[in-house]
């Protein structure tokens, strides 16, 4: 009995100029001939496929489709780079990127195989050997198919041993589907799962050599590695449920304490705003809280409540009197000093700090706090010199920011061929312990792979295991993306997510930054989230123009509190007493009708009675 999987298979197709259109057309058939020879599905064969020429291209990942049909479909509508033939390139990416649990590769524990079924066309411009050795050291199958031009000495240096066993040359590219048929022998193994009595309560899986079981979704496997227990979602602390979490099977929701409401995100809660029913009477102002509401005057004055009536009703507040100095009579809330006007007051800040936007907090910045990942470009192109003036513009971003465990995080990540997280978010509490940490950073050169970079960010950066506050939190989260050089990978995807997960995006570029590439990293407007400077010696504007963005200048503050003693408003309060008074009136000729009501009964149960005696 003779069947594929499971295996995680990914195509390297080689989309370089010299792969003329009908030939590149036979390749989209050795690909469908083989995967329609799998047994495909998220517990059986999982199928990924990338293309490379001169920089390497995603065209769907292991995780992204589980039939046929769909990768069929996604096959047929690639379009060739048709550029140069970076064939490490492309090994390092499918190492680095294609291969990983991320991106829906099994763990190495449940010992699945990683194939990796390299087609080129000719010889490669880069250096082959070192990164395919480590990918073969990292449990990568690499078998090398050449076809027509291949050089095979590079096809001997990118294959695993035996490379009998996994080295092709194909003479020309009309016999490729003929060679195609023969290879499908090559990914055939037995089926361990119905050759065996596995006893797996839901799902065997099998593996070349062996099997072992799967629970269903909402379940996990028990000690004995056959049985399935439900899952308590709740139980590992990570639902970010802002008030309770309720444990279903296998799954999770959130909900909220009496008085409060569930928002859209299904995590965080609101208060209900009890004013917003409009029908409290409250003269000036309504507060809300969680049970109800109170009324509150303006200006320091003091609510005067009318009589009760005998149906209960609560007091009305008929007015607000008024106090004259605003700074004394009101909780004015400014955070170092109230100065009071006339009929009014406002908040100022001492020499060198900014008022924020509610015009009562001082601040050096007006952005309040933030979460700020700045993601650096570390490439050979940048230089060991220039990388010296990309920290110092670095540190002068920080010297912007209030930095404090409640006020705004910063975290570092560089980049080239790989990434590297310098210090997470929740690393350091101070703007000298981030400088200082910042100058110790040390260049990394290689590649630039800012696709692979801002995957990253997005994955790990933001997460709250590396100190990102609770989107529930509304916390800005600002991704800042510098770079001096052509992504050698697509950016397109991941400049996408981070802008649909939240992050407001920057893009800083210098020398031979590409503008496309910046537009489609930065935030809308584009024009507000991208810098370009044509030097490194002249990147000092660049540092004002993100303070412009994120720290805009704040107003005066001046908070206008009208006076309760103007003629306008003395007419508006004469106005409402009025409406007020008329109300109870009405009110208590109501009460007088249910008193007299009440009176003329008694006098009737009187006069039965004495008619009883």
């Amino acid at each position: 009995k003779c069947r594929t999987g499971p295996l995680d298979i990914v195509f390297v197709i080689d989309s370089s100029r010299s792969v003329r259109p009908f030939e590149f057309e036979t390749m989209r058939q050795f690909m469908m001939d083989i995967i329609g020879s799998l047994d495909v599905g998220p517990n059986a064969t999982r199928v990924g496929v990338i293309q490379y020429s001169s920089q390497v291209q995603n065209i769907f990942s292991l995780k992204t489709f589980f039939t046929r049909a769909d990768m069929e479909k996604a096959i047929n509508s690639i379009v060739p780079l048709a550029q140069g033939t970076m064939t490490g390139l492309a090994i390092q990416y499918a190492m680095n990127v294609a291969f990983t649990t991320q991106e829906g590769a099994r763990p190495l524990h449940k010992k699945i195989p990683r194939i990796a079924i390299i087609v080129t066309d000719g010889r490669p411009q880069d250096r082959v050997t070192e990164v395919a050795t480590q990918a073969r050291n990292a449990g990568i199958e690499i078998y090398a198919v050449g076809i027509q031009r291949a050089d095979m000495n590079s096809l001997r240096a990118m294959a695993s041993p035996p490379l009998e066993e996994h080295v092709f040359l194909v003479e020309s590219f009309e016999l490729i589907q003929q060679f195609g048929k023969q290879f499908q022998d090559k990914l055939c193994g037995v089926d361990m799962c119905v050759e065996q009595e596995h006893g797996c309560q839901h799902s065997c899986v099998s593996t070349p050599d062996s099997f072992y079981c799967e629970c269903n979704p909402g379940y996990r496997l028990n000690a004995d590695g056959k049985t399935c227990s439900p899952i308590d979602a709740c139980a590992d602390g990570r639902h970010g449920c802002q008030h309770q979490c309720v444990s279903t099977r296998g799954s999770y929701s959130c909900r909220c304490r009496v008085g409060y409401y569930l928002n859209q995100d299904k995590r965080s809660c609101s208060m209900i705003d009890y004013c917003s029913f409009g029908n409290h009477s409250c003269q000036h102002e309504c507060v809300s809280i969680p049970n109800g509401h109170y009324c509150r005057c303006r200006s320091g004055g003091r609510v005067v409540p009318g009589p009760p009536c005998l149906d209960g009703d609560n007091p009305v507040p008929l007015a607000c009197l008024s106090a004259t100095d605003l700074c004394n009579g009101v909780d004015h809330g400014c955070e170092f000093k109230c100065v009071s006007t006339k009929g009014s007051y406002r908040c100022v800040c001492p020499e060198g700090q900014q008022l924020q936007a509610d015009g009562k907090a001082c601040s050096k910045c007006g952005a309040g706090h933030v979460d700020l990942v700045m993601v650096i470009d570390g490439s050979k192109s940048v230089r060991p010199q220039n990388f010296e003036l990309v920290k110092q513009f670095v540190n002068r971003i920080v010297d912007l920011l209030e930095v404090s465990p409640h006020g705004t995080q910063v975290g570092l990540v560089q980049y080239s061929s790989r990434v590297r997280t310098e210090f997470p978010l929740n690393k350091y509490h101070s703007a000298d312990e981030i400088k200082k940490a910042v100058m110790e950073v040390e260049y990394m050169e290689k590649g630039t792979m800012t696709g692979l970079a801002l995957k990253h960010m997005v994955e790990h950066s933001f997460s709250e295991l590396e100190g990102a506050r609770p989107l529930s939190h509304n916390v800005p989260r600002i991704g800042l993306v510098f770079t001096d050089g052509r992504s050698q990978d697509d950016i397109s995807e991941w400049a996408r997510k981070a802008k649909e997960s939240g992050i407001i995006m920057f893009a800083v570029g210098v020398g031979k930054a590409v503008e496309e590439e910046l537009r489609a990293i930065a935030s809308e407007p584009v024009e507000q989230h991208f810098s370009y400077s044509a030097d490194f010696t002249t990147m000092t504007h660049l540092v004002e123009n993100f303070k412009l963005n994120i720290c805009p200048e704040e107003g005066k503050g001046e908070m206008e509190i009208r006076s309760p003693c103007e003629c306008e408003a003395l007419v508006q309060f004469q106005t409402n007493t009025v409406a007020v008074l008329q109300s109870l009136t009405e009110k208590n000729i109501l009460c007088a009708r249910s008193l007299a009501q009440m009176t003329a009964r008694l006098e009737d149960l009187e006069k039965q009675l004495a008619n009883k005696k």
